[in-house]
Protein backbone atom coordinates (compact mmCIF):
# COMPACT_ATOMS: atom_id res chain seq x y z
CA UNK A 1 0.00 0.00 0.00
CA UNK A 2 1.16 3.44 -1.03
CA UNK A 3 2.47 5.65 2.60
CA UNK A 4 0.48 8.66 3.30
CA UNK A 5 3.29 11.18 2.08
CA UNK A 6 3.22 9.42 -1.35
CA UNK A 7 -0.45 9.93 -1.68
CA UNK A 8 0.05 13.63 -0.36
CA UNK A 9 2.77 14.18 -3.49
CA UNK A 10 0.04 12.55 -6.07
CA UNK A 11 -2.74 14.92 -4.97
CA UNK A 12 0.29 17.49 -5.04
CA UNK A 13 0.82 16.07 -8.94
CA UNK A 14 -2.27 16.32 -9.79
CA UNK A 15 -3.04 20.02 -8.16
CA UNK A 16 -5.69 18.44 -6.06
CA UNK A 17 -7.04 19.96 -2.79
CA UNK A 18 -8.11 17.04 -0.76
CA UNK A 19 -12.04 18.09 -1.18
CA UNK A 20 -11.31 17.65 -4.90
CA UNK A 21 -9.61 13.85 -3.79
CA UNK A 22 -12.46 12.96 -1.74
CA UNK A 23 -14.78 14.19 -4.64
CA UNK A 24 -13.40 11.77 -7.18
CA UNK A 25 -12.93 8.88 -4.45
CA UNK A 26 -16.97 9.31 -3.59
CA UNK A 27 -15.71 10.42 -0.19
CA UNK A 28 -15.91 13.19 2.90
CA UNK A 29 -13.30 15.47 2.99
CA UNK A 30 -13.12 14.53 6.81
CA UNK A 31 -11.94 10.66 5.56
CA UNK A 32 -8.91 12.12 3.28
CA UNK A 33 -7.95 14.71 5.78
CA UNK A 34 -8.10 12.20 8.47
CA UNK A 35 -5.77 9.63 6.48
CA UNK A 36 -3.33 12.35 6.13
CA UNK A 37 -2.80 13.60 9.04
CA UNK A 38 -3.43 10.25 11.32
CA UNK A 39 -1.06 8.51 9.11
CA UNK A 40 -3.95 6.53 7.74
CA UNK A 41 -4.80 4.83 11.05
CA UNK A 42 -8.54 5.19 11.29
CA UNK A 43 -9.78 4.80 7.48
CA UNK A 44 -11.01 2.02 6.32
CA UNK A 45 -8.74 -0.41 3.58
CA UNK A 46 -12.15 0.60 1.15
CA UNK A 47 -11.53 4.01 1.63
CA UNK A 48 -8.07 3.86 1.10
CA UNK A 49 -8.72 1.81 -2.14
CA UNK A 50 -10.87 4.56 -3.39
CA UNK A 51 -8.41 7.20 -2.46
CA UNK A 52 -6.12 5.21 -5.17
CA UNK A 53 -8.27 4.49 -7.49
CA UNK A 54 -9.65 8.26 -7.84
CA UNK A 55 -5.55 9.14 -8.39
CA UNK A 56 -4.76 6.36 -10.78
CA UNK A 57 -7.61 7.23 -12.89
CA UNK A 58 -6.32 10.66 -12.86
CA UNK A 59 -2.76 9.52 -14.47
CA UNK A 60 -0.32 9.17 -11.28
CA UNK A 61 1.18 5.92 -10.80
CA UNK A 62 2.61 5.07 -7.16
CA UNK A 63 5.97 3.30 -7.49
CA UNK A 64 7.73 1.21 -4.96
CA UNK A 65 10.93 -0.83 -4.92
CA UNK A 66 14.27 0.96 -3.65
CA UNK A 67 12.20 4.79 -3.86
CA UNK A 68 8.64 5.22 -3.18
CA UNK A 69 7.27 7.70 -4.60
CA UNK A 70 4.80 9.19 -7.39
CA UNK A 71 4.50 9.47 -11.20
CA UNK A 72 2.29 10.87 -14.18
CA UNK A 73 1.57 8.14 -16.42
CA UNK A 74 -0.94 7.95 -19.56
CA UNK A 75 -3.11 11.22 -21.16
CA UNK A 76 -1.99 13.50 -17.66
CA UNK A 77 1.57 12.85 -18.97
CA UNK A 78 1.18 13.26 -22.37
CA UNK A 79 -0.94 16.93 -21.94
CA UNK A 80 2.11 18.41 -19.69
CA UNK A 81 4.88 17.70 -22.27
Amino acid sequence: MPSVPQFRAARGLLGWSQTQLAKAAGLSPVTVKRFETAAGARVSDDAVAAMRQAIEAAGVEFTNGARPGVRLVGKLRAKLE
